[in-house]
């Protein structure tokens, strides 16, 4: 049974920041690295850390022989393949033929993927109407941010097969995300360095194929690429398979209508950037189909809240 805790919230909202903040770095890293070479050490960094952590703490790999390890590895080869080499690929190659806002808008699109999947094969995920108004609300939301320039046409050669891939990367995160919530019971961090360092082994060597390593990389590239790899991929994983695991799928999807909000907010504060005209409207909409797609959740927590106040409150 999924668990909506306030450490939940918590890890979301800065699970949103710190993809948020990723799109600044990336940048920076773009001057000196080519596209695929950059989820190349995105992916090696982080596998590398979280190798490291898992080790640190005893916990290493999931087993490779038991009653259940086929099962857990069937379920990290999808988590490496679903959640980060599939949808990182089909975003490098996506974005460098549609209008730069469409990626966001179809991540903006996974909840409302999520949800019929985690209906149909999560238990205690149902589907209702409130949720799905909700999500669509919060797509909603994310579409006015951004605004109609994510749907400009570039006229360029493969736009049609581009705009595919963007969306079929949203799929691929939803599909994600099941597998992380069905896999059989295992350390959490051990899952997390497993399910990085499939990925890794997946991407990594295409993306060395592809593109050659430059001969030199300034010195705020490489800091950027260890942003990178540290915390929107190594820590990012952690957060979002212990999301997963106790909240559920549906919840964690949630987070793709932060990642815009931060995006726009640490750009303006950091960069300079100017403040969208729309951004009222919809940071209205984004919290509105928030609100009520995690209605029942808000009334037990902030129930729970009330009770626990009064109990401890002693009689005059």
């Amino acid at each position: 049974m999924s668990t909506i805790t306030p450490v939940n919230w918590l890890r979301l909202t800065a699970l949103g920041v710190i993809w948020g903040a990723s799109f600044m770095f990336i940048t920076i890293a773009l001057e000196g690295v080519p596209p695929r070479l950059l989820v190349a050490a995105r992916l090696g960094l982080g596998a590398v850390l979280l190798l490291i952590l898992a080790h640190l703490r005893g916990v290493g790999l999931p087993p490779l022989r038991g009653p259940r390890a086929g099962a857990i590895w069937l379920c990290v080869f999808g988590m490496g393949l679903f959640s980060n080499a599939a949808p990182f690929f089909l975003l490098s190659w996506g974005q460098q033929y549609v209008a730069s806002g469409f990626a966001g808008v179809c991540m903006s699109v996974v909840p409302l993927l999520t949800l019929p999947l985690a209906h149909l094969l999560v238990p205690g995920e149902q589907m209702n109407l409130r949720r799905l108004i909700g999500f669509v609300i919060g797509t909603a939301g994310v579409i006015v941010l951004i605004g109609p320039a994510a749907f400009a046409a570039t006229g360029a050669e493969f736009e049609l097969a581009a705009r595919i891939a963007c969306v079929s990367a949203a799929c691929c995160y939803a599909i994600g995300s099941i597998i992380t919530r069905l896999c059989p019971e295992v350390d959490m961090m051990s899952l997390s360095a497993a399910a990085l360092t499939v990925a890794a082994a997946l991407f990594v060597p295409y993306a060395l194929a592809v593109e050659e390593i430059p001969a030199q990389i300034s010195g705020s590239s490489a800091l950027a690429l260890l942003y990178l790899g540290v915390l929107p991929t190594a820590v990012a994983q952690i957060l979002l398979v212990r999301i997963i695991r106790s909240a559920g799928p549906v919840f964690m999807s949630l987070v793709n209508y932060q990642v815009p909000i931060w995006s726009v907010a640490l750009g303006i504060i950091f960069l300079g950037e100017a403040l969208p005209s729309n951004i009222y409207w919809a940071l209205l909409l984004i919290l509105s189909g928030l609100a009520l797609s995690q209605l029942g959740a808000l009334r037990r927590l902030f129930a729970g809240r009330a009770s626990r106040g009064a109990g401890g409150r002693r009689a005059p």
